[in-house]
């Protein structure tokens, strides 16, 4: 039913929603300039919205990315589910460590959705390995640097933390927290299969143009 399936899944520069950071020009504007930025991935984060209020705006980027760029809902499982019935172009969940057990949303979501996992330390990802194998797709791996955009999110570990999570991931992994494009060579080096990337992109006057920097730095 998706353009984007596992098997063809690249994150590659990952844009991640934050509602405030967009503004008076509203999350669904700022997800359609991205994309014909270039993004081809997309996370959809709320995590002040009601569950209808969140469904809602699904929908609407779904109809506005068009098919472009893999859709990916933060945390909600069910929202992902309502809207992949209504027939949206949702490709799959991200979820945290506090969320479901991502094991449990595997056989929620089924074989085909996308499924990334945060996994900032070493540890994390020896539990992933744990797991059946394909429970998991991408692991998010970070922060970089200091955000603002996350609440109480762990310690920075930098580029050097990333690469040394990156080389026993056995999984693709991307770089989240505090990404800047000066950031995306560095850590397209230390194995970044995406970089996310938030205030960058959402705060911009103009998140075209800015997506389309990052993502001519990410194929440099």
């Amino acid at each position: 039913m998706t353009e984007f399936s596992r098997e063809t899944f690249t994150p590659g520069v990952y844009l991640v929603t934050d509602t405030a950071l967009c503004g008076s020009r509203g999350v669904v504007e700022t997800v359609r300039a991205a994309v014909n930025g270039g993004i081809q991935t997309v996370q959809i984060r709320e995590k002040d919205a009601s569950a209808a209020d969140f469904y809602q705006l699904v929908l609407r980027i779904s109809e506005a990315v068009g098919g472009r760029a893999a859709i990916l809902i933060n945390d909600r499982i069910d929202v992902f589910l309502a809207a992949r019935a209504a027939g949206a172009r949702v490709h799959g969940v991200h979820v945290g460590q506090s969320d479901l057990p991502v094991a449990a949303v595997r056989m929620i979501v089924g074989d085909d959705a996308i499924i990334g996992l945060t996994a900032n330390t070493v540890d994390h990802v020896r539990q992933v390995a744990l797991l059946p194998d394909r429970t998991v797709d991408y692991l998010g791996v970070g922060v970089i640097r200091a955000t603002a955009t996350k609440v109480n999110h762990p310690a920075p570990i930098g580029v050097d933390g990333f690469a040394g999570v990156a080389a026993v991931a056995g999984l693709p992994c991307v770089a989240i927290g505090g990404v800047m494009l000066d950031d995306v060579g560095e850590l397209r080096r230390a194995r970044a299969a995406g970089v996310a990337v938030v205030s960058a992109i959402c705060a911009a006057a103009d998140p075209k143009r800015v997506a389309e920097d990052f993502e001519e730095e990410w194929n440099r």
